[in-house]
């Protein structure tokens, strides 16, 4: 089964989260896996929309836990490879707390799959002004190194690709 990862901010606005849903739903029906990490925003739009079929990953067991999960399966923490690859990808890695290293290698899974050698066919992500910041920036690190295409849903330029996509 192809997969792409459905990324994004947590202040995803309402009418890009409707978007995310539906585009996950389109994808679906066409026999794509979602690959996502279940964080409030984008994340969960995509999840909600994909009608169950995805792979969900966790930086921690009961991350999120409050919202229901809509996957095939959920890995509830990265494996110690992915903080590695994670590491690899972060221009700051050793500033960070061990909470933010979690969330930094769960967003490898998301790209490289349970077993990190499974890449991606794209990611499609929603940051403010397409920018790469916070999470989505480490994920679309991980993508570009492993010469994923990343297509942002608010970025108009993109849009021609993602309509060819669905």
């Amino acid at each position: 089964m192809n997969a792409y990862a459905g990324i994004g901010s947590r202040e995803t606005p309402s009418e890009f989260l409707h978007l995310a849903a539906k585009t996950a739903e389109h994808l679906s029906e066409r026999g794509w896996l979602l690959r996502s990490g279940h964080a409030p925003g984008a994340d969960q739009a995509f999840e909600g929309g994909c009608h169950g079929i995805s792979e969900i990953y966790l930086p921690w067991p009961k991350f999120e836990a409050d919202v229901p999960f809509h996957a095939l399966m959920v890995q509830d923490r990265p494996l110690p490879d992915a903080y590695e690859i994670a590491a690899h990808y972060h221009p700051a890695w050793n500033r960070l707390k061990h909470g933010a290293k979690a969330l930094h290698a769960r967003n490898v899974h998301q790209v490289l799959g349970k077993d990190l050698d499974d890449p991606v066919k794209f990611v499609l992500y929603w940051t403010k002004g397409g920018k790469e910041v916070g999470g989505t920036a480490q994920a679309m690190r991980i993508a570009h190194g492993h010469e994923v295409p990343v297509y942002c849903l608010g970025t108009p330029e993109h849009w021609p690709k993602i309509a060819e996509l669905l």
